[in-house]
């Protein structure tokens, strides 16, 4: 007899958590080291996409890796610094506003993967990135995991140190120009830093004009100069 489906709500939420599994298997087949790969920032409408590169010492692992969105902004920060002591390789790279206008995001984000990857100090026999694309024009073979940085530890360190890199260049952002609250909203599309986009415009290699609110804004500007052409 089949059982019957309960159709009441689970008591708590059974969350995925990063190991090292990944990892491991790939090391029994003889590919070490293996780096994880994220990146930081792929929405905002301000700022640097961030990638990072990691390489974790199977040894000295920190404790508490998981998606940086998961985690409170102190413990990423205690995390990185942890990563920094302990990990074998940490290389970070960025795309900056104009480089993503230049071409699109997801390009520019898989290019700043791409870059951190070729920045670490040791060559990795594997790298494993979040998602579902594999970065062109890496120097080794790439897996890509879909919620990777729920799933592997080196990427979690990646997403992690991704985040605080970003989150510290967009405060610098904030202290240098102070109208638009970038180091409290680090540059997404608050209601805060809409309005002051409407007050103040576009700064200029700091926001991503070719995201959607900027287009519409100078499509608008032009159809109604085109529409005062056709009134004259």
């Amino acid at each position: 007899m089949a059982r019957a489906r309960s159709d009441s709500p689970p008591l708590f939420e059974i969350l995925e958590r990063p190991d090292f599994s990944v990892e491991t298997r790939a090391i029994a087949r003889g590919q070490w080291p293996v780096a994880g790969m994220d990146e930081a920032g792929r929405g905002p409408l301000a700022g640097p996409v961030v990638a990072a590169a990691v390489v974790l010492d199977p040894k000295r692992i920190p404790a508490g890796l998981d998606d940086s969105k998961r985690l409170t902004g102190v413990q990423r920060e205690e995390l990185f610094s942890e990563i920094l002591a302990t990990a074998l390789g940490v290389s970070m790279a960025s795309v900056c506003a104009e480089g993503i206008d230049r071409s699109d995001i997801r390009k520019a984000s898989l290019e700043a993967m791409r870059r951190s990857l070729c920045g670490l100090p040791l060559a990795p026999k594997l790298a494993l990135a979040d998602g579902r694309d594999v970065p062109p024009g890496l120097p080794c073979d790439c897996e890509a995991l879909v919620k990777g940085d729920q799933r592997s530890q080196s990427i979690a360190a990646a997403s992690i140190v991704a985040k605080v890199m970003r989150d510290r260049m967009m405060t610098g952002c904030g202290q240098t120009d102070t109208r638009y609250g970038f180091e409290i909203h680090m540059g997404y599309a608050t209601a805060r830093h809409r309005a002051a986009i409407d007050i103040h415009g576009a700064v200029a290699r700091w926001h991503r004009v070719s995201f959607a609110p900027f287009r519409l804004a100078e499509e608008l500007q032009a159809g109604a100069a085109n529409d005062d052409e056709l009134a004259l």
